[in-house]
């Protein structure tokens, strides 16, 4: 029917801009909605869509007496409800139907899990791999890093016991260390004798620590001093009684 534009309803009506267009808009959502219902309701179902609901009505009625084998069980006893089994140990809903509806074959599925599993399996194994090096990477820069800080230390306590042995020395008139090493070496000196080099070779195959060790040993035995203790004793025995001990680690 056509509208008469000069009825009340006409006139009674928005007409702001845009409100045309938006009712028009709707009313065409509408109608396609309709239209959708409409199709729904006269599309002709599929044969596996029939099969679903045909399978799901006959699952969700409990069986009859008409069952043959329901008709069985009561004869032996059977009341719905009850358990299966003589003392009423077994199950009471019946087994699950699960409906294959995929097309590949059996056992694809348990295939498909276990390789998923498998893949999670290896990627939990991959981080804790990934941990442990990590973990031991780190334990490996703080062993360095605390035997650089030792190794350091230990060649600020070779230079003071070197600076140490050069004074005594040179208070007893020895001109000449026992050892080219036991002497802090002179740091203009550009150019040594042979004889130099070869001590000097044959003092680099012992280690910071060992030098350490060695000159130690002669200070305590020779002058009666204790790097340590930064006190020269009057005797040896003054020094055994006095002093704690030979390394660090026992004056601490």
């Amino acid at each position: 029917e056509e509208e008469d534009y000069m009825s009340d309803l006409f006139i009674k009506q928005d007409v702001r801009p845009g409100l045309p267009m938006v009712r028009r808009m709707k009313e065409a959502i509408q109608k396609e909605e309709k239209q959708k219902e409409a199709n729904e309701k006269n599309r002709q179902k599929s044969i596996k869509e029939e099969e679903k609901e045909r399978r799901d009505l006959v699952l969700k009625s409990a069986l009859g007496n008409e069952n043959k084998g329901f008709a069985l069980l009561q004869k032996m006893g059977y009341k719905s409800g009850q358990a299966l089994g003589k003392s009423g140990e077994g199950i009471v809903e019946p087994i699950p139907l699960n409906i294959k509806t995929g097309r590949s074959g059996l056992g694809h599925e348990e295939f498909k899990k276990r390789k998923a599993e498998e893949k999670l399996e290896n990627y939990r194994q991959k981080l804790h791999m990934k941990k442990q090096a990590n973990e031991q990477a780190a334990d490996q820069f703080r062993v360095r890093f605390k035997n650089k800080q030792e190794e350091r230390k230990m060649e600020g306590d070779l230079r003071k016991s070197q600076r140490a042995c050069q004074q005594l020395d040179m208070q007893k008139d020895i001109d000449v260390p026992k050892e080219t090493w036991y002497w802090l070496e002179p740091e203009d000196e550009d150019k040594k004798d042979e004889d130099d080099k070869d001590d000097e070779c044959s003092s680099s195959d012992l280690s910071v620590s060992e030098k350490l060790q060695i000159l130690t040993a002669y200070l305590r035995e020779e002058h009666f001093y204790c790097i340590w203790c930064g006190t020269t004793f009057e005797d040896s025995e003054d020094l055994s009684s006095n002093c704690p001990g030979d390394s660090a680690a026992d004056h601490d």
